[in-house]
Parts: structure tokens; C-alpha cells; sequence
């Protein structure tokens, strides 16, 4: 990823919580805005947006790796919008834990041709879900810091895993592939824990 593009998604991030943080005067927001920086650090919403991080590292091309992080975070927004206003889906955490398992199975298959519609058609649907949960969880005191909280906390997520990506490409670019298929192994038993935790 360039610097360019790196500076690109950070000044988006830091407008993003400037609009929200405006937004967010004592009694009108401030506690959304916190609510929303933490609620992504939940072990499925973490796993998830760490794992399309790395995936849009090793997955998609080099300058287009910030592909995969924007589709996400526009598609968790639009399914937070929808369920702030009150739609929800049945097992919806299910679903949301099985999330987790197919990131993995994308990572552990990020290097045998996806193709990048299809990849990126698959994290904007897995998002929406995480979307619906954020919203269904949005405070009363104002969704607007709230979703400003929960977007930087997810783009600083995404911005680690496609660290993590590139430091793969550099340090361990014979390993690679091996690598992604242990990482994405192990991100895939944890939706599995996940999701039996939440099935009983």
C-alpha cells in the first residue's frame, strides 16, 4: 500500500471522528462516541476486521489493497443505519460468528485467485451483519458519535491487518502461503467457538 493511500484512509478516519467528536458535546453524544470506539473490540467484530485487513493485503493488489477496508466500512454503515432503525435478522450473532469463519476460509485461500469482485462481494455482505449488530446496539444519547466511535476503531483494525499483510509479503514471502493457510485455520476455529458459545 502507498504512503498516499495511507494517508488518504487516515485523514478519512480522523474527519470521520472530527464530524462525530462535533457532534458529540456533553448530553448530546459523548457517550455514544466512546460506546462506539469500544464496541468493535468484541472478540467477533475484532477477529473479522483485522482478518479483511490482512486478507485485502495478500489478496488484492498492492494499490488496491484498501479495497477490501472501504467495502467493509461502508456496508457496516449502511447495516447500522438499518439497524438503528429497528431491522434485525433471527441469529443474526450466529451469523455473525460464522462471519468469522469464512474470513478465514478467504484468508487461508487468499493466494488461489478469488476473484476480487467475488472477495469483496462476500465482505460487504459479512459486514452488513456486523452493521445490524452495531446498530441494534446504538445509545440512545445519539448514533451519529456512535457510529463516528465504531468507524475509527474499525478503520485503525483494518490498518493493522493489512500491516500485517504487508509485513507477511516482506519478511515472509516464502512462508506466505503457509502462513495465511495456519492464520486462517486458526481464525476459522474461532468462529467455530464463537458460534457455539452463542448456539447454547
Amino acid at each position: 500500500m502507498s504512503l498516499n493511500v495511507i494517508r488518504r484512509m487516515a485523514t478519512a478516519a480522523l474527519l470521520t471522528v472530527a464530524t462525530g467528536a462535533a457532534q458529540a458535546h456533553t448530553g448530546h453524544g459523548t457517550h455514544g462516541l466512546v460506546e462506539g470506539l469500544i464496541h468493535p473490540f468484541g472478540a467477533d467484530h475484532l477477529l473479522a476486521m483485522v482478518a479483511v485487513g490482512l486478507w485485502s493485503a495478500s489478496a488484492l493488489p498492492l494499490r488496491r489493497s484498501w479495497w477490501g477496508p472501504v467495502t467493509f466500512m461502508g456496508a457496516l454503515l449502511a447495516g447500522a443505519m438499518l439497524g438503528a432503525s429497528g431491522l434485525s435478522l433471527p441469529y443474526l450473532e450466529h451469523a455473525i460468528a460464522l462471519s468469522v469463519v469464512l474470513f478465514g476460509v478467504m484468508l487461508a485461500g487468499a493466494q488461489r485467485g478469488l476473484p476480487v469482485s467475488a472477495g469483496l462481494c462476500l465482505v460487504a455482505a459479512a459486514s452488513v451483519l456486523h452493521g445490524l449488530a452495531h446498530g441494534a446496539e446504538s445509545p440512545q444519547t445519539g448514533f451519529s458519535g456512535y457510529a463516528a466511535g465504531f468507524l475509527l476503531t474499525t478503520a485503525i483494525l483494518h490498518l493493522g491487518g493489512i500491516s500485517m499483510g504487508l509485513a507477511m509479503s516482506r519478511w515472509m514471502s516464502q512462508r506466505r502461503g503457509a502462513v495465511l493457510g495456519s492464520l486462517g485455520a486458526a481464525l476459522g476455529v474461532s468462529g467455530l467457538y464463537l458460534f457455539g458459545q452463542v448456539a447454547t
